[in-house]
């Protein structure tokens, strides 16, 4: 007897922003593997009877031996990530580990917070005549800060917050303009959401003290969130 994984995208933090298929499998499922930044309301959703895991203890390799075991008993698996499966989450080495080993995966996407958190803030990573591109990195591991600086359009830093004195530093060194305006959005989506928004050379101190998980978004239009009523969730420096 053979079961199933789904790699389901939960969303950026909102329990609702789920898609309508993840929240069904999830209802479904007899095994449920979750992230610590999933909502707990998500992980209730889950039947009474499932198997539930969290993956907070677990090394990754134990996470992709875990999935194949409980397929391997028959069971619907639901792997519930936080924001997208397939961005910085992991989700491509948990589906090629599956693929190898026999077991049929599905993956559901999410909402991710590339947009979803910066919309919460009242900042669209696009907009007509301001910019017309986006480009996402993670603050894990090692980054191109020259090559970043001369990208034009908006920057969004995933879990960056630990070297965000050494990004905007960099950044501005490297020929950003350090009144570039940025943003740093704490807990996006959620009810404590706090944004601080400040020109990208003061932007490292104005956010001192913000706690993660949190977006960095960096270009011209986090100066939008003013008109978009962003004002009434910022605190500007």
């Amino acid at each position: 007897m053979s079961g199933s994984v789904a790699l389901v995208g939960a969303g950026p933090g909102d329990p609702g922003l789920i898609t309508v298929r993840g929240l069904s499998l999830l209802r479904s499922c007899d095994a449920l593997v979750y992230d610590r930044l999933v909502a707990r309301e998500l992980v209730d959703e889950a039947p009474s009877g499932a198997l539930r895991v969290s993956r907070e203890p677990l090394a990754q390799d134990e996470i992709n031996a875990l999935l194949v075991r409980l397929a391997r008993r028959g069971l619907a698996v639901v792997r519930l990530k936080g924001g997208d499966p397939f961005l910085f989450g992991r989700g491509g080495e948990e589906a090629l580990h599956l693929a190898a080993h026999g077991v049929d995966v599905e993956v559901v996407p999410g909402v991710s917070a590339l947009a979803a958190v910066p919309a919460a803030a009242a900042i669209p990573v696009t907009h007509r005549g301001v910019s017309s591109q986006v480009t996402a990195v993670t603050g894990h591991g090692p980054l191109d800060l020259a090559a970043l600086a001369a990208t034009p359009g908006t920057l969004v830093v995933f879990m960056g917050l630990g070297r965000l004195d050494e990004i905007a530093r960099g950044l501005v060194a490297h020929g950003r303009d350090a009144d570039t305006p940025a943003a740093v959005i704490a807990h996006g989506t959620l009810p404590g959401q706090r944004v601080v928004r400040a020109p990208l050379g003061r932007l490292a101190a104005a956010a001192a003290g913000v706690e993660p998980p949190a977006l960095v978004v960096v270009g011209e239009v986090a100066s939008l969130a003013d008109r978009l009523g962003g004002s009434r969730r910022a605190v500007a420096a």
